[in-house]
């Protein structure tokens, strides 16, 4: 485990701040988060970050992958625990919030090729490798203080669009599933095959605004269509893992790149797996899982630090965007990880 301590006398505020609040258990009101706060929101990289975001929506969405698409820089900020309040972001969230489909789901500028079985031109569309992350941005950062937990209650917007993503789910996970705009477009897999991506984004985005279906032991009872399609999806998640070698539903492989440390929460690998299932009290129970927390212990230095294995270009200028010496970022997600689990 890494030292506290060390996370806590970090130079990079975001680092001091989260682990106040999730590892040191301090509330938003303590003088030490609010001091910290105040240096996140203030530093040049902070700020540096916001001001891309207000040239919301960006490029036309080429690839899911891209780590330098805007809605994944969006996502990030919601992590560090940026909120609406915070300077320049209700400029972008209201950006975002101007082009919702008729489900609830943001829409990107996307195009797809006629080749691929989309209509070749620009349009506003989503796509479940997308629209989840975007209602998990927007939910976590659309309130009144970074310490109000989300809720996807009956009758908000937010619970409409929940609802219509579980009933989107299937007894597999969540399959490859795009808005009519794209046409026929469908990614290189089996309808009757899970999107691994797809079912790790919505189940980060249930994990956070559902609290009941994260905390619940087994799959919820009868009539209770969130804890049961969540269910479903961790156990895709970990079925793909224990049958790594054989089984790559879309092509998402959980080989060797998948298994190098890598921030931030960009793509499908094994840190963001993690950080979703340890989530769920019953995904931790899992020997699976623990399997892959195993792993992930055995990468510690010996002071406890991670050390990105893999590294993202867009974000260079971060501590995580290098692989030669410990990121404290990534020291605290890891270190996050496996809190959950000694809690049980």
């Amino acid at each position: 485990m890494v030292p506290l301590d060390r996370l806590l006398a970090s130079p990079y505020p975001w680092v001091v701040y989260r682990s106040l609040l999730d590892l040191a258990d301090l509330p938003e009101d303590h003088e030490r988060v609010r001091d910290a706060r105040q240096q996140m929101v203030s530093h040049p990289l902070v700020l540096q970050l916001a001001e891309c975001l207000r040239s919301w929506p960006g490029t036309v969405l080429a690839s899911h992958k891209s780590a330098g698409q805007l809605y994944h820089r969006l996502a990030f900020a919601a992590d560090l625990g940026l909120c609406e309040t915070d300077t320049g972001m209700a400029e972008v969230l209201s950006r975002v919030r101007i082009h919702r489909s008729g489900e609830g789901f943001y829409q990107l500028p996307t195009q797809v090729p006629v080749h691929f079985g989309g209509t070749g031109e620009e349009t506003w569309a989503w796509a479940l490798c997308d629209a989840p992350l975007l209602l998990y941005a927007e939910a976590r950062m659309a309130r009144p203080g970074p310490s109000v937990l989300p809720a996807a209650g009956e009758g908000s917007e937010l619970g409409r669009a929940v609802s219509a993503l579980v009933a989107l789910g299937r007894e597999f996970g969540w399959p490859c599933v795009v808005s009519r705009e794209l046409g026929r477009f469908r990614g290189p897999g089996k309808k009757s095959d899970p999107c691994p991506y797809a079912t790790l984004l919505v189940l980060k985005l249930l994990a956070a605004v559902i609290p009941s279906v994260r905390d619940g032991a087994g799959p919820g009872p009868a009539g209770d269509p969130a804890s049961a399609a969540a269910a479903a999806g961790i156990d895709s998640l970990l079925d793909c893992w224990e049958h790594s070698l054989v089984r790559h539903p879309y092509m998402f492989y959980m080989g060797t790149d998948f298994r190098k440390l890598k921030a931030p929460f960009v793509w499908y690998d094994l840190l963001h797996v993690l950080e979703v299932l340890s989530q769920y009290r019953r995904a931790r129970r899992d020997p699976r899982l623990l399997e892959m927390r195993s792993l992930l212990l055995s990468k510690a230095d010996p002071d406890g630090l991670y050390t990105p294995e893999s590294a993202w270009k867009a974000w260079e200028d971060w501590d995580f965007g290098q692989k030669k010496a410990p990121s404290h970022w990534l020291s605290f997600l890891a270190c996050r990880i496996l809190r959950r689990f000694e809690d049980g």
